[in-house]
């Protein structure tokens, strides 16, 4: 009938469009129309060839689906807005503190006293080499091989060159080769940089302020906090 098609039109058009919408009323609104159009249908239905109940029930239960996603976004919507709050309370928590995060500097101070700096692993490795260099390249520590197992470890380097001298205060960049059993194994050096503040992307999503060590990062980029 014509007025059926009516019906599962303006159904149809209200799953493609309810997915959007985000108040009650919007979910009422159409619960009204589909009952309007029900009963239009009912009122001018052929009394020869009446409305079968299965195709009764198929009209309800299409509108308890359209209640239903209504239902469902609002509730991730709700959902979301308690995730994005907590990321902020967390990244907030971190302002003041040291964390570890990709990048590959090295600063040493007075006497020597430097920046930690960690290294990353998908898989353990029984080779891993670690290089340390100036700002001209050249090699200033080599450390010998060593076993890590998969996973975020943290170092500290005591700011010696391969002689045991100290080097001069500044910006040195560390380097990581890593073998398991002969085959290479992706490493991700990590640098030390502190939290300054917390901003928001234009998601609204939190970015922590590394006070210039590197580009403002968001939480997934943390690999640990010291």
């Amino acid at each position: 009938m014509a007025v059926t098609n009516v019906i599962d039109s303006a159904v149809r058009d209200a799953l493609n469009t309810t997915a959007g919408a985000s108040t009650q009323n919007a979910g009422l609104e159409l619960q009204e129309s589909f009952m309007t159009l029900l009963v239009a249908q009912l009122q001018n239905q052929d009394p020869m060839n009446p409305m079968e109940n299965a195709e009764m029930t198929s009209q309800l239960a299409q509108i308890n689906t359209v209640t239903g996603i209504q239902n469902l976004n609002d509730t991730l919507e709700g959902i979301t807005g308690q995730l994005d709050a907590s990321q902020l309370m967390q990244a907030t928590s971190l302002i003041g503190k040291g964390v570890l995060v990709p990048g590959d500097r090295v600063l040493v101070g007075e006497e020597g006293v430097t920046t930690p700096f960690g290294i990353e692993l998908p898989a353990g490795a029984d080779d891993v080499r670690i290089t340390i260099r100036d700002g001209n390249g050249e090699v200033v520590r080599s450390f010998e091989p060593f076993s890590l197992s998969a996973g975020t470890e943290s170092f500290t380097w005591d700011g010696t060159t391969d002689e045991g001298t100290l080097v001069a205060e500044g910006a040195y960049t560390v380097s990581v080769q890593a073998y398991a059993n002969g085959e290479p194994v992706d490493a991700t050096v990590l640098n030390y940089a502190l939290v300054n503040g917390v901003s928001l992307d234009d998601q609204g999503a939190p970015l922590l302020d590394l006070g210039g060590v590197s580009e403002p990062v968001d939480l997934s980029d943390i690999r640990q906090i010291l």
